[in-house]
């Protein structure tokens, strides 16, 4: 499996938990998407492309990288169709990139988040492996069933919600609540903070895309978590 691309937004970015993926081996490209850009500077980490309208990033940091390094910089308009996220995660796909993680596209603000969740469709469509991530919480979509693993999981909760209205025959085996040909629909909590009751949980359904967050009360350190991304 192929290393990484890493996107820097402009959300909660938890210094020592970024600066252990990003300083990773499995870490290989790096994307600063406006606002992240000042995390990258002040650290003294090169990305390898800048993209945004920055609009919240200072002047002289912008100035800096376009004058004083050869890092491609794509600056778009304020006024614009999508956010700082969206374009960033567009240019990764548009350079092949096959498994990305997003860092500080959770936060205060919960329709950014909601908004970065959603992104994630773009990268679903092409086949590309895309998760946001901090220390609490890995959110990805699914479009196809899938077995977690006790000891590779991100944390010991997750959750599974409809993204595109209901889905049918919808089925959790091995956890401390199963489910059984379930209609998943977009107007109850049901599927919230499940658990492993086996050491593997296999989630399947026929058609439909849902969202699955892993989620933890307590923080590991990026290392520690490195299986999750390679």
């Amino acid at each position: 499996m192929s290393k990484r691309t890493v996107i820097v937004s402009g959300g909660l970015l938890e210094e020592a938990f970024v600066l252990e993926i990003l300083k990773s081996e499995e870490t290989e490209f790096i994307v600063a998407a406006d606002r992240g850009l000042i995390f990258l500077y002040e650290h003294q980490i090169l990305p390898d492309y800048i993209v945004g309208d920055f609009d919240s990033t200072p002047e002289e940091i912008v100035s800096y990288y376009r004058n004083e390094t050869r890092v491609p910089i794509r600056k778009f308009n304020p006024v614009k169709d999508a956010s700082d996220t969206e374009i960033a995660l567009l240019l990764c796909l548009e350079l092949g990139r096959k498994h990305v993680v997003i860092l500080g596209a959770t936060g205060n603000r919960a329709d950014h988040l909601w908004a970065n969740v959603q992104v994630l469709n773009l990268a679903l469509d092409a086949g590309v492996d895309a998760r946001i991530l901090d220390s609490y919480n890995q959110i990805r979509l699914l479009d196809r069933g899938i077995t977690l693993r006790r000891e590779e999981a991100f944390g010991p909760y997750f959750s599974v919600f409809p993204l595109a209205g209901m889905v049918a025959d919808f089925n959790i085996l091995g956890a401390k609540y199963p489910l059984y040909h379930h209609l998943l629909t977009p107007h109850d909590s049901l599927c919230v903070s499940n658990e492993f009751a086996e050491d593997e949980v296999e989630i399947s359904f026929p058609l439909g895309e849902v969202i699955l967050m892993e989620t933890r009360d307590t923080p590991k350190t990026a290392d520690g978590m490195r299986s999750l991304f390679i």
